[in-house]
This record gives structure tokens, sequence and C-alpha cells, in this order.
């Protein structure tokens, strides 16, 4: 910490505020309205009202902590303050609100699970500079949440872009023309359609038995779990097998260029797919689907399966655990033309969006590192906001250091 700089708890650093009586009830929230409703959820604005009588009217700033979530807000804007939990807080003249919001945001609040959290934080140490110092660290690390909220926004338009093509190119193909209607929706007529199992090899894989340590110790072969197909190219694995439990239990092992399809998993990873970066085996949750050479490309596939995802999921069986099978996935409807250039040019272009997806997610990966790395340093004093080079504006592109 900076010898100068004072330190103080939370609570000598608030000031008393007015609040409305009305809290709203999660019941009472709308789709739209006039005011924004806040609370401790981590959504900005968990809904809207039209109602007055809750709107906050002490003057903004004002910053919002939920005391069993521990979410932090920073609210400028009137709004209402939803249902039990929603601490408004203040700070007192001389402590710039921005700079109090990151100070809160730097401290580590333990968690006691659903339990209330307000009066831990009020006793928590926070640094108090001289307020001319407050405004410009505060400033220095919201431009950089600036750059983050913009390459966030980027990251969703490429998505949209993403969901858009992928729509439009198996609708209605590189060279439009007129389409047939399937039970998955409108394709290009002339293009195939089929059962999956009807030309491609389907088959799954296995768990060599954990009892057994010369399957798994210093293992060197990948083997994949469901939680790991994601649509990606899997290259590496949280887990190996070895030699041994290749040769002597069920476990096959797949070339690179196989598809991985996951049978089993919860929320929302049944029916997601990944592409085998190399030689691997996979778990018998997991369908490994090869392609017929000459015949279907397996980028093409593999998009096709992604654009396909909802159908296939919904052809799960089962109770509370609903999942694939063999079976079932053998049975998935598929489509594509004969002509393999029309394949790869589709694969192509879903390729290039999304990588450039990867680059937007790896530019806010930087910049969230940045941030978490610039609040710790500014808020201990290890570094001094004089020591930045921050350009004045938002950041520009290629420009996170």
């Amino acid at each position: 910490m900076i010898d100068d700089w004072k330190t103080e708890t939370v609570e000598a650093c608030l000031q008393p505020i007015r609040l409305p009586r009305v809290k709203l009830s999660t019941s009472s929230y709308k789709r739209s309205g006039k005011y924004p409703i806040i609370d401790q959820s981590q959504a900005d604005i968990a809904g809207w009202t039209d109602g007055e009588d809750g709107v906050v009217e002490e003057p903004l700033p004002l910053i919002v902590f939920g005391d069993h979530s521990r979410t932090l807000k920073y609210v400028d804007m009137p709004f209402v303050r939803g249902a039990d939990g929603t601490q408004i807080l203040k700070p007192r003249v001389g402590i710039d609100p921005l700079f109090f919001f990151y100070a809160l945001r730097s401290l580590n609040l333990e968690s006691r699970g659903y339990n209330r959290h307000f009066t831990l934080l009020k006793e928590q140490l926070v640094p108090v500079p001289e307020q001319p110092d407050q405004v410009r660290i505060a400033q220095a690390l919201k431009q950089v949440e600036d750059g983050i909220r913009l390459q966030k926004r980027k990251a969703a338009t490429l998505k949209e872009l993403k969901d858009v093509t992928l729509h439009e190119l198996f609708a209605r193909g590189v060279r439009g023309g007129p389409q047939k209607d399937t039970e998955f929706g409108l394709v290009p007529d002339g293009w195939v359609v089929e059962e999956l199992g009807y030309s491609h090899t389907v088959q799954t894989g296995g768990t060599p038995s954990r009892r057994e340590s010369r399957y798994w110790e210093d293992g060197t072969i990948p083997w994949v779990k469901t939680a790991e197909v994601s649509y990606s190219t899997i290259t590496e694995t949280s887990e190996h097998i070895t030699a041994a439990a290749l040769e002597e239990t069920n476990v096959k092992l797949f070339p690179a260029g196989t598809l991985l399809l996951a049978m089993y998993g919860q929320g929302v990873t049944r029916g997601k797919v990944g592409k085998l970066g190399t030689e691997a085996t996979c778990n018998q949750a997991c369908a490994a689907i090869r392609c017929p050479d000459g015949i279907v490309v397996p980028d093409y596939l593999y998009y096709f399966l992604e654009w396909q995802y909802e159908n296939i999921r919904a052809r799960a069986h089962g109770g509370q655990q609903q999942n694939l099978s063999l079976d079932i996935v053998r049975a998935i409807p598929i489509a594509y033309p004969r002509d393999l250039d029309q394949q790869q040019e589709i694969a192509a272009l879903l390729k290039t969006i999304d990588q450039n997806r990867e680059l937007q997610r790896a530019k806010l990966d930087l910049l969230k590192e940045l941030f978490e790395r610039m609040l710790h340093d500014l808020m201990t004093g290890n570094v001094k906001v004089d020591d930045l080079f921050i350009p004045a504006g938002p950041l520009p592109e290629g420009s996170i250091a």
C-alpha cells in the first residue's frame, strides 16, 4: 500500500440514504417497462416495471450489493430495488463512487453460501487515496472495462452471424435454387437426405477399470469425456490411458478427423459435437462418427450436426436424465450435396467465422486478465496510475497492453 494512502472500513466509507419501502418481488418483474429493476442476481437488469412507488430517489450513482450473492453493480440511472437481499450503498462525500465500486470489487469476500454477507462486507478495509487519485484510478479501470464490453458486443454479433449463416447454408446451399422439405426443415433440392448410420460408421468407446492402475498410470493415449466435447478440435484431454488399456479392454482408438457427439451429459452437453485433432479414445457416453471417404467431408458434417443441435437433443429418451443412444445417433437424418467442393465451401465459410470468434474470445480473455491485474495492483498500490500508459478514449483494436 502506498505510504500516504489511508485505509478505512467499508462501513466508515458509507453515508446514510433514504430508500423507498417498496421492494419488488420477482413475481412482479416484467419484460418491459419504464424503470429497470436492479436486484442481487447476476443479471445487470433483472426486470422492468412501470410503478413509480419503488423508484430510488437518492442522487445517483449508487452501488448495489447482493447480500446473498455478493454481486456488485454500479447504477447511474433511475431504478427500482428488487427483492430481499438487495443492499444499496452510497459512499460519503470525498470518496468517488466509481472508485469505491472498484475498491469493493477488489475485496476477496469469503462465501457463506446463501447466508447474508453485508455485515462481513462492512468490516473489510479499503484504500482511500486523495480524491484526484481516486478519479484517475477509476477512469483507468473503466477504460479497460469499456474495452471488455466492446469485445462482448462483437462476440455476440459474431454468434448471431454464425447462427444465421448455419441456417442459410444448410437450408439454401451455396448455389441457391429450389428447396425440398424434410423432417428437419428445408434443404436444397438434389441434396442426399438419409440417416446418419446409412453411410457413416458410428461407434462408442469405453472406460477401462479404475481399479486397474496399469490402465491409467503414466498413460499417454488421450481419453475423451463428454464434458470435453464442445464444438472444438480436441487435441488434448484431462485424462489418458495406457497401451495396456487399449489392448485388454473394449476401448477403441479413433483417428484424427473422427467426430464425437456427446450422448449423455447434464445441462447443454448432450448433443454437442467435437472433432478429434489427434488419435484418441473416448468413453461410452460419446458416439464416434467416421465419414465415408469421397462421400462426406468431416468438417461439413461437423457443422451440419451443430446446426441440428436442438433437433438432436430432442431425440433423447429416459426419465430425469435423458440420453441419446447409438441407435438414436445412427437414425439422425442428415443432408448433404453430392459435390464435395460444395461441402468444402460450406465448411470453409463457417470455419472462417469460427476463427474470427476464437480471435474475439482471445482478445476478451486478455482484457479480462489485464483488468484483474490492474484492479489488484492499483488498489494495493503496487502500481501507481501515473505508471500506466493508457491512450485517451476506448482501447484500440490490438492494443491490449
